[in-house]
């Protein structure tokens, strides 16, 4: 059996269905397939941690009808409070200093975001939801792209998206290299209640292992993403509740009164992985099967959007015009527009950890001096504050706030 769709996406995640969802509403016929039950997307314990959500990304997401959905229960974030170690000195971002007076972005649990996500797309009738699915294969020709599923059917296509995470089975499959590496670090991710609002306070605190992020949510709650030596993060995790709650404690400080671990601990390998190319025949790779990288700045979803805003602008523009969306013209422009933001943001985390991470102390002094430095440089830390909001560069449409 054979169908057809203009656009596949391979992949149900968060990255997957926002493009699914912005090229059907605007016309497309789109098919997502996805390995997971919507049923576990949809469970409360399938996923609890939370999503850093730039002002840009914000964008996006209005735009394609699903910010309205997310808003109740995502939390702004008014202020960003950057220190190192026990130094006096430090970085302070306060919304209140842009012209527009906008939040810097949005802390949102993953579950609201799956669930506004998948009541968007049973909601349009030109999107297709196949799951639990696998894309097998793919063949592809002058003419179009064939998907093999593993039930057998087959689904034919103009362009397929590869959204399937960073061990990306497409990717491998049409022979795309990489470059990435490990980091000797874990990232551990929970979420605390404390005894005093955050006030939309955001707080990266950098110690010898790793950041410790401080992320506000709705309510006296926060997500912390605690960067820890990958040979003990396993350790703490297995701690006693009271013992890791003492161990956050002693990072996480007083500064909003007693802290209380809720919810599961969840810990994940870092690295940084960046793919050679993004496009293959009538194929392009969004989201993590592209790039994967450090955590430091909570940009890694952002990127991910961003990709989704260009692909989608690039498709339905050609597809207006009468073109073939899988044309090599359209997928190469993609590419280009796309590969410059990632390489520069995996430099940026990647030096970013490697400056903070290092205990050396003329390091330290040199580094505290430099938040101080830009904390009283008013031009570029509006600069820098834009650019963290993801509002910076050759923006698509959706990041504007533009529709498609």
């Amino acid at each position: 059996m054979s169908d057809g769709v203009e656009l596949l996406i391979a992949g149900g995640g968060l990255i997957g269905q926002v493009l699914g969802v912005a090229c059907a509403g605007s016309g497309l016929a789109v098919a997502i397939v996805d390995r997971q039950d919507p049923a576990a997307l949809l469970a409360d314990d399938f996923d609890g941690r939370s999503s850093a959500i730039s002002y840009g990304s914000h964008k996006v997401l209005d735009a394609v009808r699903l910010w309205q959905e997310i808003a109740p229960d995502a939390e702004p974030i008014r202020e960003i409070r950057v220190a190192d170690g026990d130094s006096p000195l430090f970085l302070h971002y306060d919304h209140r200093e842009l012209e527009s007076g906008v939040p810097l972005g949005y802390i949102v649990e993953n579950r609201i975001l799956r669930r506004g996500l998948i009541d968007r797309v049973r909601s349009l009738p030109n999107l297709q939801f196949l799951a639990p699915l696998a894309v097998e294969t793919v063949s592809t020709s002058a003419l179009g792209a064939t998907a093999a599923l593993s039930d057998g059917r087959q689904i034919r296509a103009r362009l397929v998206a590869a959204a399937d995470g960073r061990e990306s089975p497409l990717r491998h499959a049409v022979g795309i290299q990489t470059v990435e590496w490990q980091y000797p670090q874990t990232g551990i991710v929970t979420t605390v209640r404390h005894q005093r609002p955050h006030q939309g306070i955001a707080v990266e605190h950098f110690l010898p292992a790793g950041p410790f992020a401080i992320l506000p949510m709705t309510g006296n709650r926060s997500s912390i993403v605690w960067t820890e030596r990958a040979e003990l993060a396993p350790r703490l995790v297995d701690l006693s509740n009271a013992a890791f709650a003492a161990e956050l404690a002693a990072r996480f400080g007083d500064f909003l009164g007693a802290v209380e671990p809720i919810g599961p601990r969840w810990t994940y390998p870092l690295n940084l992985l960046l793919a050679e190319k993004y496009v293959a025949t009538r194929l392009a790779l969004i989201g993590e099967a592209a790039h994967t990288i450090h955590p430091i700045a909570g940009q890694g979803l952002n990127l991910g959007i961003r990709d989704v805003a260009a692909l989608a602008e690039l498709v339905i523009d050609a597809r207006r015009l009468g073109l073939d969306i899988g044309d090599e013209t359209v997928l190469l422009r993609y590419q280009q527009w796309r590969r410059f933001d990632a390489l520069a943001l995996a430099a940026v985390t990647d030096s970013l950890n490697r400056l903070f991470s290092n205990s050396l102390r003329p390091v330290q002094l040199a580094r505290d001096f430099g938040l101080a430095a830009v904390n009283r440089f008013p031009p570029l830390k509006r600069l820098l504050m834009r650019d963290a909001m993801g509002i910076v560069g050759d923006l698509p449409r959706l990041v504007r706030g533009e529709p498609l």
